[in-house]
């Protein structure tokens, strides 16, 4: 009976801990957010809603929906707010996310190499300079609607996949460092996404039917290349198409408008299939072959960040995702130096791109994961 009074007495005092808790959710205007909000809320913690301003003075895509960074998310999550009575307040974050994300974008792809914005935007943004603004205004912690669980093992904190094997995010989200995993909350995670419009449809929110926004947020038609072109066009000049000895195959209309493994759009006929098998900004040039030429089993990657511990000491096997959309493939990784894993795949890769991350699993656990450097 004791026992008992002791478990009530201590749940007690757990839950009024957490109804002290302050939260600051990262609002988009979209049902993951919006629903996040409402199940933080009806935890007892106190939510405070935040859109982000990231959309630059861009007169090209006025009118467009630009998923996360539209100016019609704003009314959105403003009226979830407004229903889940909460406050809401809209946060200037231009300059950082144009020179963390779009300068850090245009940049890598004139390097010849294909980064990925979402990543520098979480990294960055979301949960760098986001929770600083949160915890300037008291706040414990911040949240959004990432299909992802943060959980403590071993006395460190990680990430682990989301129920919905088909909306997790994990990938994306590598770069949390100890810090900012104790300091955010992850609500969705534990749902499939069918659940969570049910429970919007359900509490009566507009979005519950939202469409998910797919495409880069600052370029809503998707056409990065001819977006770097717009904005950045002494960056982007016409050069040579050649084989991988080096022999003249044509013109290409700068290195931006490709990526590894790229067939279609390259504006050039040969009568048989070519692929874009590298790109070398030194010279300008965009290197075509055929699809055997594209699979490689080794990579380097760099600026890395672990979570289940500081740094790999010994070489360990993992399931690697060399992009958002790939299926986890079997490699071994070794450290190389301070800040550099090599990554051996049991099987060959299709199209390993240089810019892009290399994230590693241990089952369900996020291991880390780092920017792919060069190929081996």
């Amino acid at each position: 009976m004791a026992a008992n009074k002791r478990l009530i007495k201590n749940t007690l005092i757990r839950i009024g801990d957490k109804m002290k808790k302050k939260v600051v959710v990262g609002m988009s205007g979209g049902v993951d957010s919006s629903v996040a909000a409402y199940l933080l809320k009806k935890q007892g913690y106190e939510v405070i809603g935040v859109t982000m301003q990231v959309w630059q003075d861009d007169k090209y895509y006025e009118g467009m929906e630009g998923g996360c960074c539209s100016l019609s998310a704003v009314d959105d999550a403003r009226l979830v707010a407004y229903n889940l009575d909460i406050p809401y307040y809209v946060m200037n974050f231009r300059n950082e996310f144009k020179k963390c994300v779009i300068d850090y974008f245009i940049n890598e792809y004139t390097k010849g190499r294909t980064p990925n914005p979402c990543v520098a935007c979480n990294k960055y943004i979301k949960f760098d300079e986001l929770l600083k603004r949160a915890m300037d205004l008291g706040a414990d912690y911040v949240a959004t609607g990432h299909y992802a669980t943060v959980e403590k093992v071993n006395d460190r904190y990680v990430l682990k996949k989301s129920k919905d094997s088909k909306k997790d995010q994990t990938y994306a989200l590598y770069n949390l460092t100890q810090f900012q995993l104790e300091h955010t909350l992850m609500p969705c995670g534990i749902y499939k996404k069918e659940q969570i419009r049910e429970i919007a449809k359900k509490i009566g929110l507009a979005v519950h039917n939202k469409k998910d926004s797919e495409e880069i947020c600052f370029i809503p038609d998707n056409d990065h290349g001819s977006y770097i072109k717009r904005v950045a066009p002494n960056k982007v000049k016409e050069g040579n198409f050649v084989d991988k000895h080096g022999k003249v195959l044509g013109k290409h209309r700068g290195i931006t408008y490709y990526t590894i493994g790229q067939r279609k759009g390259l504006g050039i006929a040969f009568g048989i299939p070519m692929y874009v098998i590298d790109i070398n900004p030194l010279k300008n040039e965009v290197v075509l072959g055929g699809e055997k030429d594209i699979f490689k089993n080794k990579l380097i990657a760099k600026d890395l960040n672990f979570m289940p511990f500081e740094k790999l000491v010994s070489p360990m096997r993992v399931q690697a995702k060399i992009r958002y959309s790939a299926r986890p493939a079997d490699a071994l990784i070794s450290a190389i130096g301070e800040d550099r894993v090599k990554v051996e795949f049991d099987e060959n890769q299709r199209a390993i791109t240089k810019g892009q991350s290399v994230v590693f699993y241990d089952g369900d656990i996020l291991v880390g994961g780092g920017v792919i450097d060069s190929l081996h």
